[in-house]
């Protein structure tokens, strides 16, 4: 799968994120071979500068790649959906979903990670992956797709009310970072609702 830019009304079509989901990701040898160290580059680099993804440091390229390959595997269950953004060619985002493993949980999901490059903030990346992997869970048959955030995220907030999540609790100051204490933010998307 070549990612040339298509021309779209005197645009190109790179100027919007290129969404690909797991098995397009893993069809194509050259984006596959890159996809681990691009999305370590990423994760890396949001948690260096404080990004709320569950690391206190920056994680390592095999912890990484361990991670991936679990959702990839996960994937290929029927147990969760990965979704990949390229602007210009380049991995800028990814998110995953996991299916809950308990038998009485199993219609209900958790989107796990949103991460997109510090540059590429603004760029529709964040609602793209977020409204595939919405879509994904849908076709799934995920009844509800939950999710949390840390306090202080009020982008991402905005973002996942923007796309019908709403909260449902908050755990004041349990996140901690250091000294400092912030509330985990408890949404979901009742997919119940829309059928």
């Amino acid at each position: 799968m070549t990612m040339e830019p298509a021309m779209t009304g005197g645009t190109t079509a790179e100027s919007r994120p290129t969404v690909l989901d797991a098995r397009e990701l893993t069809r194509d040898p050259e984006l596959e071979a890159r996809f681990v160290e691009s999305a370590h580059r990423i994760l890396a680099d949001l948690v260096g500068e404080g990004a709320a993804l569950g690391w206190l440091e920056p994680p390592s390229r095999d912890e990484v790649a361990r991670l991936l390959a679990r959702v990839v595997s996960a994937v290929r269950a029927g147990d969760a959906a990965l979704r990949v953004a390229y602007l210009d060619g380049r991995l800028v985002g990814l998110g995953y979903w996991l299916r809950h493993g308990r038998p009485t949980h199993r219609p209900h999901a958790d989107l796990e990670k949103i991460a997109v490059d510090a540059a590429a903030h603004g760029r529709g990346v964040g609602r793209a992956l977020t409204a595939a992997l919405i879509a994904d869970a849908r076709q799934a048959g995920i009844e509800v797709l939950t999710l949390d955030a840390r306090g202080d995220n009020t982008p991402a907030l905005r973002l996942y009310r923007s796309l019908g999540f709403t909260e449902y609790g908050r755990l004041p100051r349990f996140v901690a970072v250091g000294e400092r204490r912030y509330d985990k933010v408890l949404c979901m998307l009742d997919l119940r609702r829309e059928g």
